[in-house]
């Protein structure tokens, strides 16, 4: 995921495939990164993760509970916007995205974009 390290973007996937609320150890336990990781290493993850406002963080005991701020298609919104603005000229990153769509991916735009003026 853009702006993300590949353990933010590991540990993201565990939040998003998760329905509740976890905790340290539950991310922990459901990461598969290959490598074994500490758990003092996940936790600075999830604290970089709250300020950076991917996840929202919520105490629990003497525990944090760890949600996804936002759900895994708005940020991948957000991550294209990003790639967008940091192009250097977002219209033609976009007519170029748009010329090389799959007819599947046009169709989904076109179809999006009619509900657009419809508003």
């Amino acid at each position: 995921m853009f702006g993300l390290g590949e353990l933010e973007a590991a540990v993201m996937e565990v939040l998003w495939r998760t329905d509740e609320p976890a905790k340290v150890r539950d991310v922990l336990h459901r990461l598969d990164t290959g490598k074994r990781l500490a758990y003092t290493t996940v936790m600075t993850v999830l604290d970089h993760l709250h300020r950076k406002g991917w996840v929202h963080r919520e105490l629990h005991g003497k525990a944090y509970l760890y949600r996804p701020a936002l759900a895994r298609e708005e940020a991948a919104a957000r991550a294209l916007r990003e790639v967008l603005a940091e192009s250097g000229n977002p219209e033609a990153a976009l007519l170029r995205f748009a010329r090389t769509a799959s007819d599947e991916e046009a169709a989904v735009l076109r179809a999006a974009l009619r509900r657009k003026d419809r508003r």
